[in-house]
Order: structure tokens, then C-alpha cells, then sequence
């Protein structure tokens, strides 16, 4: 053990909000289990305990393995995963499943070891390392909205066309997190506009051959119609129960919370161990709770935000941005979604929830950014193992 930590590199603070995180998330998702134990489980909440317990362990070993790659790799290997994740989505598409009452196939199950795998969570971050990479290499050169449509907006627009008929909350905060990254490297804002236009239109056209054709097209449209109008008029029943439930739930939790293992909404609320777990937090630790784990992703951000500002290279930065602020956005929209300043979207809150694609795919991104700030390091030791000429000279004298 003592040589793992001897060999952790990187930004220490962020593998410390990291290990907070997946700490804290034991108690909430052991909890709020006992809801999937008793529905449908085998009734021994203990279980879950350790299949998140593993999910975790794998995920921080994931993480450290690629903190340990030199990001620049990473640049080569998005051009690499890009085709394979087309294919994993197509399989999904076509082959995917439905796991814990989710109504929507967004998993394929991988052989031999009977597990499920979230292809759209993978997808987002390899996308955001070949954007990165993309305006990485077009930095400072000038180049017209024809040559960018191909290399960089085709495989964007294909694989959210690939994610959208079962997972609009992931496409949608995919695209938008693009957008902002395409900003942030530089890319013109006119050109922005053109490609904003272009989503809505597609989107549009998606809608209406949707519903002029629904035995074609695979799709939740009724889902997300009622989900809005649930947020708007309160028309979706489904919807309403959990946002009534997880409402009670924050409200019952009050400044310190009823305790931990206590929460009484967790035996209601559907998904209280993965996407409104952030409802059962508060009502078991009270507001407290849920300020400490906001100002947790907050200072994950300002982390992400330091190592981006420090890195050595422009592909560094955005890549460290590009992977980073997705785990906080998302974080902020499971929250957004418990107190109902959301529709309810499905996401996970990332490092806390149960599910291990979520987890995997977080701690990936994770380790990217430690791989970025771990060159960093190297080069700052590189320099400070040199002699100053200056103290040469002076000695010499």
C-alpha cells in the first residue's frame, strides 16, 4: 500500500475529493439499497453494499492506471476509440437492455462475465478527448466552417444521432458541454451559431419522423413530452410522484437530517440509490450534508480549473477541462433535479451514486485529469533537480 502512494502523482487535492467522494457515498447508497433489496432483490442490502464497494475499487484502479499514462497518448487514442464506440453504440442500439426498471436500452451486456456496460458514458468521454485533440491542432490557424464540418462535427453529430432515440439528458448535456469546450479552444463564434442551428434543426427533424413513424423509430418522445410538461403543469404522473417524494424527503431532512440509514423516502422513491440519491443525503444529513457534497464538486472544479491553467500544453488544458466539467455539470443537474429546478433527467451523481459505468467512467476521466497534472509535476521536478548556473559561479568564487 505504501508503494502505491509512493507512486500516486498529480494534483493530490483531486485525488483527495475523490476518495471524500466515494467515501461518503457508502452510508446513502447502503441506505437507500434496502429499496431495491426488498423490490425485487434478494432482500440482503448488504449485497449492494459490496457491489458498490467493488464497483469503486475498480474504478480507482482505473483511475490510477491512467493517471500513470502520459496524457499526449491520450490524443492518438481518441482517433483510435472513436470507431469502436460507433460500434458499441450501434450494438446498443440494436441489442441494448434494460437494467433496474429503467425504461430505456442503454446497456449491452458483456459476455462471459455477466456484467452491463453504459456505452454513452464512454462515449462522452472519448468524445471530449477527440475535441480537445481536434482544436488542439487547429490552434492559431485559420480555418473555415466547410473544413471543420468533417473531421470534427461528423463523428459529434454521429454519435449523439447513435445516443438520442433512448438517452436525451446525455445527448443534450454531451452537445452542450462540446459547445462550451469548442468556445474555450478558440472556435469561431460564428461558426458556433451555424452548428447550434444545425443541432436544433436535426433534433426537430428527429422529433417528427419520430411521431409520424413511431414502429420505425425506436424512441422515449412520450417520455421526455411528459417529463417537461410534468416540470411546466404537472401533467406526468410518474414524474410527479418522485419529485413529490424526493420533495418530502428534502423537506423531512431539514438542517442536521434524520440521521443516517433513517430516511423513510427512500422505501418510496424509485431510484433512491442512483439518480435521486442526492434527495435521500439531505433527508438522512440534512442541509449540511448537502452543502458539503455541493462544495465538494465545486472544488473539484476549481481543481480542474488549476490544473488546466497550469498545464504545459494547449491540448493539456482543454483536455483537462474537456473531461473534468461534465462530472460537475452533471453533479449539478442531479441536484437540480431533486429540488425541482430541473425536469427529471436520469443522471447519476457521479462518484456517489450506485451504478458502475457511472463510476468507471468518472474515475476515467479523473485519471485523465491527474495524467495532465502529473506532467506538470514531472517537469516541475525536472526543473528544480537542475543546478542554478548562478550558485555554480558563486561557489566557484
Amino acid at each position: 500500500m505504501k508503494t502505491v502512494f509512493n507512486n500516486i502523482k498529480g494534483d493530490r487535492l483531486i485525488w483527495a475529493i475523490a476518495a471524500l467522494l466515494a467515501i461518503f457515498s457508502f452510508l446513502p447508497v447502503y441506505s437507500a439499497a434496502s429499496n431495491l433489496a426488498y423490490t425485487g432483490g434478494n432482500g440482503n442490502t448488504f449485497s449492494y453494499f459490496i457491489k458498490h464497494f467493488m464497483h469503486l475499487f475498480l474504478g480507482f484502479a482505473i483511475m490510477y492506471g491512467v493517471h500513470k499514462i502520459p496524457y499526449r497518448y491520450f490524443r492518438g487514442l481518441s482517433i483510435i476509440m472513436i470507431p469502436i464506440v460507433l460500434v458499441l453504440l450501434v450494438v446498443t442500439v440494436l441489442q441494448g437492455t434494460t437494467i433496474e426498471g429503467a425504461n430505456a436500452s442503454r446497456w449491452i451486456q458483456i459476455p462471459l462475465v455477466g456484467m452491463s456496460f453504459q456505452t454513452s458514458t464512454l462515449a462522452s468521454v472519448v468524445l471530449m478527448v477527440y475535441v480537445a485533440r481536434y482544436l488542439s491542432r487547429i490552434k492559431d490557424k485559420k480555418v473555415s466552417f466547410k473544413e471543420t464540418l468533417l473531421p470534427l462535427w461528423a463523428p459529434v453529430f454521429i454519435i449523439l444521432a447513435l445516443i438520442l432515440p433512448a438517452n436525451f439528458s446525455t445527448t443534450a448535456i454531451i452537445f452542450v458541454m462540446v459547445v462550451v469546450l469548442t468556445f474555450l479552444g478558440g472556435y469561431p463564434v460564428r461558426y458556433l451559431m451555424a452548428i447550434l442551428g444545425l443541432g436544433l434543426i436535426g433534433l426537430t427533424l428527429f422529433v417528427l419522423v419520430a411521431k409520424a413513424f413511431p414502429e420505425i423509430v425506436d424512441n422515449r418522445i412520450d417520455t421526455w413530452e411528459s417529463r417537461f410538461k410534468s416540470f411546466f403543469d404537472g401533467e406526468d404522473a410518474e414524474a410527479d410522484y418522485q419529485i413529490e417524494k424526493a420533495k418530502i424527503a428534502i423537506a423531512s431532512g431539514g438542517l442536521q437530517g434524520v440521521g443516517p440509514g433513517k430516511s423513510r423516502q427512500k422505501n418510496f422513491l424509485p431510484q433512491s440509490s442512483s439518480d435521486f440519491i442526492f434527495a435521500i443525503i439531505i433527508e438522512e444529513y440534512g442541509l449540511a450534508g448537502g452543502l458539503f457534497l455541493m462544495l465538494l464538486y465545486l472544488w473539484l472544479l476549481f481543481r480542474i480549473v488549476i490544473v488546466a491553467q497550469k498545464s504545459d500544453s494547449f491540448f493539456g488544458k482543454l483536455l483537462a477541462i474537456g473531461v473534468g466539467l461534465p462530472i460537475v455539470f452533471q453533479a449539478l443537474i442531479n441536484m437540480a433535479v431533486a429540488v425541482e429546478l430541473f425536469p427529471v433527467t436520469g443522471q447519476t451523481l457521479p462518484l456517489i451514486s450506485s451504478g458502475g459505468t457511472s463510476i468507471w467512467m468518472t474515475c476515467l476521466a479523473i485519471g485523465i485529469i491527474l495524467s495532465v497534472s502529473a506532467k506538470r509535476q514531472e517537469i516541475k521536478e525536472q526543473e528544480n533537480n537542475q543546478e542554478n548556473p548562478l550558485e555554480i559561479l558563486s561557489e566557484t568564487i
